[in-house]
């Protein structure tokens, strides 16, 4: 048994891992890295692998990080079963053709550029027939669930409460006599989530890869902080402006809906307006609606006796570009939800360039913002910003609340690796910057004096 550590070791981007079992070949998650131009599209065309070796793709969750070079595998040859729940699939058929027009308009903008300089032009990584191709390949079994996939590998998912459809993967492996079960967290969500059930007990676990996102910090505020949403938005409707949130299109628009729903029934919202700006969310939104299986007591029972927890009388759902240009002739307070949650692309640019420089206006955060994105230097309240090329003073009010985030803080992966059980003889930390990820193996090393734990390196190879 080997495991090969092919993206997201030192990083928290591009997600793979190759297990080598009974002579089978299985790739657990299949994700873009994204990081400098150049350096992203080498790692990303270029597998540590052939790809038509592979026998099976296990997919934990849907975010591209995670799942946005399959359509590239299936390109350059993998004709094997890509493994997932129903919500992941579904997620997965509009983010990857999506994925695939974002790559198609930059490839665009970058061609003008070297025709310009005399320069042959570039193609996209995959295109969105490519997106539709590779979903053909999808195999999808619901939590809980075991089933063989190879010779000795029999798969699992348990729930991770990460994003809708997220499982951990659990692979029950046995070669040559030896029996082990290896556990692959994927991205694990912090529990008490506004939606989703809380990340399941794994039990038995010999061998663990376990994410390290947030391995050496704690977020500021608890999962469930509605009253401080309420606060933020009591306070920024009174100056009767208007309050733009960045946010993702995939579970943090939704949780957004959700609560705001459930402050609008109990009377604690004032009467404006609410706007979804983006194709992406509002098709995520739908098939949200379509998988109740993935949802916490709460919402499942809300589901039942209301019927639409992401549907209300305020709230309107943009698609068309004429509504969305409409939004900019609003002089009334209103709330607006759009995309991209880091203000990088999307139709939020045009809603931050409208408003971002009256002071009665407000834009709330409420996720994680990469260095030097747009979203990160408004956040920081700089002085000034560009959009679209063009200076823009920032004067609108700017909030942050954190306790929407996905991911589980060091507090909560610590209770999460002491809940789950087994021997966990070899741990190896994946998906999180070095300081993150070191962070957190000092402290389960003393936890944890039993086990060999150690950070994951890129292109290093290890026996199981």
């Amino acid at each position: 048994m080997k495991l090969k550590f092919c993206g997201a070791a030192g990083t928290t981007t591009g997600s793979q891992h190759l297990l080598e079992v009974n002579g089978s070949r299985i790739l657990l998650d299949c994700g873009l890295y994204q990081g400098h131009r150049a350096d992203a599209w080498e790692r990303n065309q270029d597998f540590l692998f052939d790809p038509a070796t592979l026998d099976a793709v296990v997919l934990s969750h849907a975010h591209i990080d995670h799942s946005g070079n399959l359509p590239n595998l299936v390109r350059q040859g993998f004709r094997g079963n890509i493994y997932s729940t129903f919500a992941t699939r579904d997620l997965c058929s509009i983010m990857l053709p999506d994925s695939a027009r974002i790559q198609e308009q930059d490839v665009e903008w970058i061609n003008k550029r070297r025709s310009k300089n005399g320069d042959d032009p570039v193609e996209p990584l995959y295109s969105e027939q490519d997106a539709e191709l590779c979903l053909r390949q999808f195999v999808n079994i619901g939590y809980d669930r075991a089933l063989p996939i190879a010779n000795g590998v029999r798969l699992t998912f348990i729930d991770a409460g990460h994003i809708l459809g997220s499982a951990q993967v659990i692979l029950d492996l046995e070669e040559a006599g030896n029996r082990k079960r290896l556990l692959f967290s994927g991205d694990v969500g912090r529990g008490r989530n506004e939606l989703l059930r809380d990340p399941a007990n794994a039990e038995g676990v010999d061998f663990l890869l376990m994410e390290s996102t947030y391995g050496g910090r704690e977020h500021e505020l608890p999962t469930q902080a509605n009253h401080l949403l309420e606060s933020v938005l009591e306070r920024a409707l009174k100056k009767r402006g208007k309050v733009i949130i960045p946010a993702f299109a995939v579970e943090r628009t939704q949780q957004l809906i959700y609560v705001l729903h459930t402050l609008s029934e109990a009377g604690r919202l004032p009467d404006v307006p609410i706007f979804v700006d983006s194709p992406l969310a509002v098709g995520a939104t739908e098939i949200f609606r379509l998988h109740p299986e993935c949802f916490n007591d709460e919402v499942y029972r809300f589901l039942f006796e209301k019927r639409d927890p992401f549907g209300f009388e305020n709230l309107s759902l943009i698609r068309k570009v004429s509504e969305s240009k409409s939004l900019n002739e609003l002089r009334e307070p209103a709330i607006i939800i759009s995309a991209s949650g880091m203000c990088e692309a999307g139709r939020v640019l045009h809603h931050l360039r409208n408003n971002i420089g009256d002071p009665r206006n407000t834009v709330l955060f409420v996720g994680y913002c990469a260095e030097n994105t747009l979203g990160w230097k408004i956040r920081n309240r700089w002085d000034e910003v560009n959009i679209f090329g063009e200076p823009f003073k920032l004067r609108a009010n700017v909030e942050i609340l954190d306790s929407f985030s996905g991911h589980a803080d060091r507090g909560e992966l610590l209770d999460y690796f002491d809940r789950m059980g087994g021997s966990r003889e070899k741990v190896w930390l994946v998906h999180g910057e070095p300081e993150q990820s070191k962070a957190l193996c000092e402290t389960l090393r003393e936890r944890h004096p039993g086990g060999a734990i150690e950070v994951a390196q890129w292109k290093r190879t290890v026996e199981l």
